[in-house]
């Protein structure tokens, strides 16, 4: 993966997507070969110490919690000051349309705004790369628009690597700089999206990409 590259792992359920990124943030262990980070090994490296922030999808909100201290937390726990804490959550809150909300629990937020709040508090944090696992799957249509849109033009504002997973073909090609196509845990192809859909590298690709259907022809 490329610095400051919107990245995007793309393949049907349980096909390894989530899996790499709980490989790179340090949930898991790999079986052989090494991660590297910033050109840093970081196999041996603790989560705390890899400097990643991670939309899970499952949120992981604390429910006690406003959403305001939900995305305050990471800089709380890293003892930034209280002046720059304001500043960033004010920030990040304005990008993601969520100031009208912070002072909410989790509990009475609709869907989309717990996944607003989820973002926002990886973006809160000014780590080597973000990873978003599936975060928008739950929004309704006209929100996943919305909020895609918002994620590229923040992550080109930031300058800052993020790798994203999706089972969504249409959020796969419309955000990503390069796409890697994954079956059973094995990388298929990887490039650019309009490099993938012209040329897919076998009919397995084709298939997963073709919308609408492709045709396909025995030599």
């Amino acid at each position: 993966v490329n610095d400051n590259e919107f990245f995007c792992f793309f393949g049907p359920p349980l096909s390894g997507k989530s899996t790499v990124l709980r490989l790179v943030l340090g949930l898991e262990t790999p079986d052989a070969g090494e991660i590297l980070i910033g050109g840093r090994p970081v196999n041996t490296v603790s989560p705390a110490e890899r400097n990643v922030a991670m939309v899970f999808q499952n949120l992981a909100l604390f429910p006690h919690m406003s959403a305001r201290d939900n995305v305050r937390f990471p800089l709380v726990e890293r003892r930034v000051a209280e002046a720059d804490i304001e500043n960033r959550v004010a920030d990040v809150a304005a990008k993601l349309h969520i100031g009208h909300i912070l002072h909410k629990p989790p509990a009475q937020l609709s869907g989309g705004e717990r996944q607003r709040v989820a973002i926002a508090r990886a973006l809160v944090r000014d780590p080597n790369a973000y990873l978003m696992d599936d975060p928008i799957s739950a929004l309704d249509a006209r929100l996943r628009e919305e909020t895609r849109v918002e994620l590229k033009r923040i992550q080109r504002e930031l300058g800052k690597t993020l790798i994203y997973v999706t089972h969504d073909q249409e959020e796969a090609m419309s955000v990503a700089d390069r796409i890697a196509i994954l079956e059973n845990g094995r990388i298929r192809q990887i490039g650019a999206p309009a490099e993938i859909y012209d040329r897919p590298a076998s009919t397995y690709v084709a298939r997963l990409l073709g919308s609408p259907m492709m045709n396909i022809l025995k030599s």
